[in-house]
Formats: structure tokens, C-alpha cells, sequence
């Protein structure tokens, strides 16, 4: 798993480093830097599996758009951009890249390492990365050309019919994953584990993946317990957006690293709070979580996970909060969780918009 990654030369980073745990969170201000942590963790990734071993695309890899070099070279540093990662085994790993002119939409590749960690190689399941901009409800999706074990949820979840058409109905490979309150001799399928998380972040919810032979539509059905199947459209939101999360979680291979954004995306706060659960419950079953949240109802599951669940020690995740200095520039905090499930050193700005709108409305009351 990472330890330590360190940017340098990218966008808004002159030099930073930044201390991963099995569950990291990244949180504070809009264009403060948290999507670009992200994105230099996909160029790393991408410089090791892509087609071409000398550059690397800007636009492209997992759907981003980074435009033209200039765009993601910081001026203030030097000439090339580096990322450098640590990994808890003890490992060191380099990636440097070099800007050919100011208008290309690609990057020289320097240096990379010979033999990457297992999450930026290509073997499967090992880094998974879900977007912001995930599929709402469609009533087909496309498939993915790639062999079963292969396969993989996509950036944007489109590929979770296919899977679960594949593998729904197969015992869940990994019994660390199996939901923590199931019931003993239930059936440990797939499907069955996704229905579990998914009924206790979105609804209680039953769903069917089929493919329509002779072509390469996959889609999806859901219904209420007991209740008769709808196709996705009448489903909502929230269902397909926590759907892929859940899935890309329980398949994840050991030591895998899965990166998301926004997760609280168009589910009600209990559901948020839920995910939170979920997400910090996943990083104690060997898969190692980097989330992007604006949500404190996410965070406070994720207090929760640690201090009333016991699901995750507390010195197994990190908050790295990005906030403003009284110059308005950028300082990074890494704040640590208590075992009840406190944070240590709650600063300014950091999922406290809740406790300051109450007080002005408490005010209000006092003058009237």
C-alpha cells in the first residue's frame, strides 16, 4: 500500500507531500488541489500500462482533460515533473516526466519505475478509479471486450452490467468482503453481497443483469422486495451512482488501491453516512481507499466505522485537509482520527459549515 506519495512540478504543487493510510480522505475548498492529487496518481499509473512507453496523454486515460502541457506544468518549479511514492513495504518508486513545448497534449516519460507497485501495473483489479461524472440510470449499457477476469467496473461505472451478468451469480472470491452482518450459511454470491450495501446506502433493493444475445448491450433491472422489476431510468440516481463503488469494492484484489470521487453523490444524508461506513469497513479488508468527499455525513460514517463499529482502527486513516493560511494560501493538514472516532485538531473550514449555520441561527432567536 502507498505510504507516502509526493508531487512536484504539477499544477498548483511546486513540492508537497502527502501521507496515505489504508483509508485516505482528501476534503477542503474547490480548485484547492484534491483533483489533482488524484490526477497524478492516474498519470502514474497510466505511464506504466499505457500503449506508449515514451509519452503519456493528457487527455484521455480514465476520462481526463487536462489540456495542453502548459496547463499542468507549475511555472515555479522546475523544468519537469516528478511524482515519488513510498509504499509500507519499504519501496521507493519514480515517475518523471518532461514537457516537450508549452501546447503539446502529451508529456516525455523520463523515467519510470522497472517493476511498479501492483496497483500500477496492468494485472486486474488492482486500481479501480470512479469518477465524478459517473452513468446515471440508462436503460443499456456497453461491454467491455475484455475476458471475464479481467474485467473491470470503469471509471464512469459502465461496465457493472456486465459484471454482474458475469459474476453475480458466483460465490464472492474473497471472504473478508463477505457483509460483516450476514447471517451465517447465507449465500455468499455476488449479487447477493451487493444487494446487502446497496439496500442499506440507497434502498432495500433486489437487481437482474442480463446481455442480449448476439450484440454487446448489457442492462440492468431493480426492484423493491417483493415488488415488480423496473428498468434503471425508474430507479434514480442514487442507486447507480453507489452501485458501481460497492461492486469495484467486493471484487478488488488484495492490495489494491481504489480511488473515488465525491461518493456522496446523489444519495439522501443517511445514505452518505452509510457509505462512509463502507468505505472505512473496505479499507480493513485489504484494499486501500482514497476518497475525494465534500460530505461531512460521509466523514462522520467513517467516525462512526471507527469508533462505535470497530470496523477500522483509528491510526489506519487519514483526513489531508486543504485549507487557506490568513494570506490565502494553500496549507495542507493531516489530521488523525481518535479511537472513539474523533479528529484530532479540528481546523477552521474543515466540515464545520453545520455547527456555524446553527449558531447564526441561534443568534437570530436570541435578538428576537
Amino acid at each position: 500500500m502507498i505510504n507516502t506519495f509526493q508531487v512536484s512540478g504539477f499544477k498548483r504543487f511546486f513540492s508537497e507531500e502527502f501521507t496515505f493510510s489504508p483509508l485516505t480522505i482528501l476534503a477542503g475548498l474547490n480548485g484547492s488541489g484534491k483533483t489533482s492529487v488524484i490526477h497524478s496518481l492516474l498519470l502514474a499509473r497510466e505511464a506504466c500500462i499505457g500503449a506508449a512507453d515514451t509519452t503519456i496523454r493528457l487527455n484521455g486515460p480514465f476520462g481526463i482533460e487536462l489540456g495542453a502541457a502548459e496547463e499542468v506544468r507549475n511555472w515555479y518549479a522546475g523544468e519537469n515533473i516528478e511524482f515519488r511514492l513510498s509504499t509500507h513495504s519499504g519501496g521507493d518508486f519514480l515517475w518523471e516526466f518532461a514537457v516537450p513545448s508549452d501546447d503539446a497534449l502529451y508529456l516525455n516519460v523520463i523515467s519510470k519505475p522497472r517493476l511498479p507497485p501492483a496497483a500500477f501495473t496492468a494485472a486486474p483489479r488492482t486500481f479501480s478509479y470512479l469518477c465524478a461524472e459517473r452513468l446515471g440510470p440508462r436503460n443499456i449499457l456497453s461491454s467491455s471486450p475484455l475476458p471475464i477476469e479481467f474485467l473491470e467496473v470503469g471509471h464512469r461505472g459502465e461496465y457493472c452490467a456486465q459484471l454482474l451478468a458475469a459474476l453475480g451469480n458466483r460465490p464472492l472470491e474473497n471472504d473478508a468482503r463477505l457483509h460483516p452482518d450476514r447471517e451465517q450459511n447465507s449465500p455468499t454470491l455476488l449479487k447477493y453481497e451487493v444487494e446487502r450495501w446497496l439496500g442499506e446506502i440507497a434502498r432495500p433493493i433486489e437487481l437482474d443483469a442480463e446481455r442480449y444475445p448476439g450484440s454487446s448491450m448489457t442492462a440492468l433491472r431493480y426492484r423493491a422486495p417483493g415488488g415488480d422489476w423496473v428498468r434503471a431510468p425508474n430507479m434514480g440516481f442514487g442507486v447507480s451512482y453507489a452501485l458501481p463503488i460497492i461492486l469495484a469494492g467486493l471484487i478488488a484484489k488484495p492490495g489494491g488501491l481504489i480511488v473515488v470521487e465525491n461518493p456522496e453523490a446523489h444519495l439522501h444524508p443517511a445514505g452518505q453516512s452509510r457509505m462512509g461506513v463502507f468505505l472505512a469497513w473496505l479499507s480493513s479488508r485489504g484494499v486501500q481507499i482514497l476518497v475525494e468527499t465534500h460530505s461531512d455525513h460521509v466523514l462522520n460514517g467513517i467516525r462512526r466505522a471507527i469508533g462505535e463499529y470497530k470496523y477500522l482502527d483509528h491510526d489506519k486513516a487519514v483526513a489531508i485537509f486543504f485549507g487557506l493560511d490568513s494570506e490565502s494560501k494553500l496549507v495542507l493538514h493531516h489530521l488523525k482520527f481518535t479511537p472513539m472516532g474523533g479528529v484530532s485538531n479540528w481546523p477552521s473550514g474543515f466540515f464545520d459549515q453545520y455547527q456555524i449555520d446553527v449558531s447564526s441561527l441561534g443568534r437570530v432567536r436570541r435578538r428576537v
